[in-house]
């Protein structure tokens, strides 16, 4: 049986004319589609504030994707907002994080991506800043605000690292956020930064957890690039792995 792999639902809420203000569960469809190709069963798990029905979602599936989206709360990591803080969804900040908390005491292997990622490393212990403008080493754009099939910035990944196998020493990857990890969450490894010193994924890979996080959309890359299909193709394998 093919491994099951939960992806993280948000809300949309219509903004047109008609049913204006009406809200949807989403999630974009390149998440599906990567997990598709990996070999996996995409089985969106919708947002919602019913805790115990989100940890029996986490109980039906072998693995979770956390997907992009708002920006994460600073009071999850001790700070006021500040001027330049960017929309938030603080109910989807408890949702994400009882995702998380369920699939590491079910010891399922998570997968971050944008603010998934950075959900990972606050949950841990770590912070964010909460805009670029507010990291002065930060040297290069890192929202490149539209193309999203386009890679336009390199990473350089550290050796003896679960992506430096996959993608290499050096990766060009396509950038759509204005938050960055500041301190990195106790116990977790850095596996990219950019050429200004951005970090542009982590990981915590044990006997008992696999758990990594990328800050750019490899799901956005994966149907005309090998490599970052190939993202989504090692971590269903590793899914299969920890399932056994």
């Amino acid at each position: 049986m093919k491994p099951i792999i939960g992806i993280s639902g948000s809300i949309l809420i219509n903004k047109g004319n008609t049913f204006s203000g009406y809200r949807r569960s989403y999630v974009n469809q390149d998440y599906v589609e990567s997990v598709l190709r990996a070999g996996g069963i995409p089985f969106i798990i919708p947002f919602n504030e019913d805790l115990e029905s989100t940890r029996e979602m986490v109980e039906q599936v072998d693995g979770i994707i956390l997907s992009g989206g708002h920006d994460v709360d600073p009071y999850n990591y001790g700070e006021d907002p500040m001027l330049k803080i960017g929309e938030v969804f603080p109910k989807r900040d408890v949702f994400d994080m009882e995702l998380y908390k369920t699939a590491i005491k079910l010891k399922k292997p998570i997968f971050g991506i944008c603010r998934g990622y950075q959900i990972i490393n606050v949950i841990n212990g770590g912070t964010l800043y909460q805009d670029l403008s507010y990291a002065d080493f930060v040297k290069i754009k890192h929202d490149q605000v539209d193309n999203p099939t386009q890679a336009t910035h390199f990473v350089d990944l550290e050796e003896g690292t679960f992506l430096k196998n996959i993608l290499g020493k050096e990766y060009k990857v396509n950038s759509f956020h204005h938050q960055i990890i500041k301190d990195v969450a106790p116990e977790f490894k850095v596996v990219a930064k950019s050429s200004d010193g951005v970090v542009e994924s982590i990981e915590k890979i044990t006997e008992d957890s696999f758990i990594i996080g990328v800050q750019w959309h490899p799901e956005m890359l994966s149907l005309n690039c090998e490599k970052s299909q190939e993202i989504f193709n090692s971590f269903v394998r590793k899914v299969i792995e920890y399932k056994k």
